[in-house]
């Protein structure tokens, strides 16, 4: 495969499995096309033309061609300068990559991070927090992330693949999308009565269950495994953790039981004032099983994988 065509899979993938639906992504591509259509000429120089067709700015080709042949590619959930370094070390050794794959991202991806956020107004509208209430929670924590994301050094992972000669991609959202819908099939399937209950049916995922061997399994922070589930939702996609202040407006809404990849103090204190339980999957574990399921896709077409920096590998096919 080529670097554009792994690209191009990557973002069809996440559209297809978008909580919000591939129809309601589609028209806002559209709007984002007409958006561009209408801007004056000065105003179209700093346009990222690729959320034309992307709706994912956290998942970008940050450097290296878009033809570009992939034999081999080194894949993590965090690629960074030392990740760099090892595909490098082992071209040296006889193992070339043309491709490392990072799934958090770097560079223009992590810094544009906050822009995919919009994603959990319509997830928590899903769910049942009036539209309105949902854009108000998350207008201040949106804000909040990009000023956090603007000092960063987005990149040094960049530039030392750069002078190494390897391409670089990111694929994040895309990657939270297939595990957020493996998820909640799973659970809307099986319907688990109590917190405990849903901690087995992750357990059955190998990567959860890997994890668990690890000391890294799903974990239960607010609640107990004795209480009663009630009505589950996994929240594990839009970037990057939402607003502390959706937590009792899902409640309302009848939500019982939240399942997250990983959450804050401030996030946790909030969630046990209004009595949901949250069950931390697993941070590594969540992020592997989203990548995975798109990584079959590429061995399936050929790509030879090889995981490290925090990925567990499990093919499913």
């Amino acid at each position: 495969m080529k670097v554009g065509e792994i690209y191009d899979l990557a973002v069809s993938m996440g559209m297809e499995a978008d909580p919000r639906g591939l129809d309601k992504v589609r028209e806002m591509l559209e709007k984002e096309k007409k958006k561009y259509e209408e801007m004056k000429e000065d105003e179209k120089k700093d346009f990222d033309l690729e959320s034309l067709a992307n709706p994912y700015s956290d998942t970008r080709i940050l450097v290296g061609e878009w033809d570009r042949e992939v034999k081999r590619l080194l894949v993590g959930i965090d690629m960074e300068v030392g990740e760099v370094l090892l595909a490098d070390r082992l071209s040296e050794k006889g193992r070339p990559v043309e491709l490392i794959l990072s799934h958090h991202p770097e560079g223009k991806a992590l810094a544009a991070l906050y822009k995919v956020m919009h994603l959990q107004e319509d997830v928590l509208a899903q769910a049942g927090v009036p539209i309105n209430v949902a854009e108000g929670i998350m207008s201040a924590r949106i804000g909040e992330v990009k000023r956090t994301v603007l000092p960063l050094n987005h990149n040094r992972a960049v530039d030392a693949a750069r002078l190494l000669g390897y391409a670089l991609m990111s694929v994040h959202t895309p990657a939270d999308n297939l595990v957020t819908s493996a998820l909640q099939k799973a659970m809307d399937l099986k319907k688990p009565e109590t917190v405990g209950d849903v901690i087995k049916v992750l357990k059955e995922e190998p990567e959860y269950a890997e994890a668990a061997r690890l000391g890294a399994g799903p974990t239960v922070i607010v609640g107990s495994k004795e209480r009663r589930a009630g009505k589950i939702m996994v929240d594990m996609t839009g970037g990057t953790s939402g607003s502390e202040d959706a937590y009792g407006k899902l409640a309302q809404a009848g939500v019982g039981t939240l399942i997250v990849m990983h959450m804050g103090e401030k996030h946790r204190k909030e969630a046990e004032k209004s009595h949901l339980n949250v069950i931390i999957a697993g941070h590594m574990a969540s992020d592997s099983m989203g990548m995975n399921i798109f990584l079959d896709r590429l061995e399936a077409n050929g790509v030879e994988v090889v995981p490290c920096a925090g990925l567990i590998r499990h093919r499913r096919s």
